[in-house]
């Protein structure tokens, strides 16, 4: 089997999808909207085939998130080598983005750097 998407609630549905779209190369499908419930979403699609679904509606409850919490704690994203993480990291930097850890090798031999997005959200970016 292989995760066919994983979902991420966000507050403003389409600076998430501007983010994804100019950081990673995203490119987001026809937005779904459902008049009823207030649920909009994108689905999101990566170069490598990997999805991800952006989702908001008004009644969502928006929680703090510590960075060790239970459940979901980050999206990885491959720049392809560790130059690239080093020139990606540098430029979220400057355009205002909170980097958290690195550019570094990790523990396990990982050579990574993790930022938050605009809403708090963890984003791990690696070889």
């Amino acid at each position: 089997m292989r995760i066919e998407h994983a979902a991420l609630y966000v507050k403003d549905l389409e600076q998430a999808k501007d983010f994804f779209e100019t950081w990673f190369q995203a490119e987001a499908g026809e937005k779904y909207d459902n008049q009823k419930t207030g649920f909009q979403s994108y689905f999101l699609s990566f170069t490598d085939g990997a999805r991800l679904e952006i989702m908001t509606r008004p009644d969502m409850e928006d929680l703090n998130k510590p960075s060790a919490r239970g459940g979901y704690a980050h999206l990885a994203f491959s720049a392809g080598s560790r130059e690239q993480v080093d020139k990606l990291t540098a430029r979220l930097k400057e355009a205002g983005y909170s980097v958290i850890s690195g550019p570094r090798t990790t523990g396990d031999g990982y050579y990574e750097s993790c930022i938050l997005d605009r809403e708090g959200n963890q984003i791990e970016i690696t070889v």
